[in-house]
């Protein structure tokens, strides 16, 4: 199918547009939760203070809410079939950033205190928990045999969420080198489900809402699962490289951490000279030999820079770009949807926090 000659709008006006669409109805559903939660999940979400203050204009990008939409519209419905769907998956995402939160200990998040940190850890469980449940709901409420089919999307993305990020805590726990050792592979399979899921499942849900035929649904499903691994390339590069001003966090964070992320694996599988030299260095922090400091983390970086990590870690995210477009060429879809959903997909891997 050929794109459409009609201009499209620029990926900034896409979101825009999507989440003014979906805030009214992602308002009304957190103001439901118990008043404790409800106070969690708008500081989590950008709109309060952790005084309960309005913060005016922080929303985020609101990626999952746009996926839901443009997947309604690409599949021949209206934007409004797939707010339901939107409201849900940005109901799961802000429980799972809670969560992963504590589980990573992060204090930060954009600039400023996590809920954990703000709340204590066991009201951002407990808001985390009423989010999820609600999310559920927000779906169950759906009439008839689309609800239901909603329903089952959801489930299977929670399902691949939590194992992947299950998979993710357990390569903290294996070796850098040797044969126990995460290979680039393995890390690609976990970030389709820890952050891809969620993603396919946006756009999909929008479609199910929208009433399209399964097909459809699994085609955006396979393509938001491809951006889920190039977005998550793209934040690995800013765990090493990034600015601190645009990411909200210290520079060579990810190396601070010796966090497992996929420059590290992909220079660590193959044979450059300075593979070997990041193996020892990394080899002795992770035992306490020799802890990295500033010196050994910018080191460290400069090694996976020399070995080709960066390098094909771009090449990474520029493979699934390429097969999540082929994954919406590979289906009938409505023309000025997919043209917006082909905007919106490079300018989400094209950023700098």
């Amino acid at each position: 199918m050929t794109l459409s000659t009609t201009r499209q709008a620029p990926a900034p006006q896409i979101l825009d547009r999507c989440r003014e669409l979906v805030r009214p109805a992602l308002v009304e559903s957190v103001r439901r939760l118990h008043p404790w939660h409800a106070e969690t999940a708008a500081f989590s979400l950008g709109w309060s203070g952790v005084d309960g203050a309005p913060v005016p204009g922080s929303q985020g990008k609101g990626v999952r809410q746009a996926l839901a939409v443009l997947g309604s519209e690409a599949a021949g419905g209206s934007g409004r079939d797939g707010v339901t769907g939107a409201v849900a998956v940005e109901l799961v995402h802000t429980f799972s950033l809670i969560h992963d939160d504590i589980m990573d200990g992060d204090e930060t998040r954009r600039r400023r205190p996590t809920v954990w940190k703000a709340y204590g850890t066991g009201p951002a469980v407990l808001a985390g928990d009423a989010l999820f449940a609600l999310a559920v709901r927000t779906l169950t409420e759906v009439p008839g045999a689309t609800g239901a089919a909603a329903v089952r999307r959801l489930s299977a993305a929670l399902g691949d969420l939590v194992h992947g990020q299950a998979q993710d805590l357990l390569f903290e726990s294996r070796p850098w080198t040797g044969p126990d050792a995460v290979l680039p592979h393995e890390y690609r399979a976990m970030a389709t489900e820890k952050t891809g899921s969620l993603l396919g499942c946006a756009a999909a849900l929008g479609a199910v809402l929208a009433g399209a035929p399964a097909a459809t649904a699994d085609a955006l499903d396979r393509a938001g699962r491809h951006l889920g691994v190039a977005f998550q390339a793209v934040d690995d590069l800013l765990g090493i490289w990034g600015d601190p001003q645009v990411t909200g966090k210290p520079v060579h964070s990810d190396l601070r951490r010796l966090k497992k992320t996929f420059p590290v694996l992909a220079v660590l599988a193959c044979g450059h000279p300075a593979a070997r030299r990041l193996e020892a260095l990394l080899t002795g922090a992770d035992t306490g030999d020799d802890p990295l400091d500033e010196a050994g983390l910018r080191r460290a970086a400069e090694l996976v820079d020399e070995a080709g990590g960066r390098r094909a870690t771009v090449t990474e995210a520029r493979e699934h770009l390429r097969a999540a477009r082929a994954c919406l060429d590979g289906v009938e879809l409505h023309e000025g949807a997919r043209g917006d959903l082909l905007t919106l997909i490079p300018f989400l891997v094209d950023r700098t926090g």
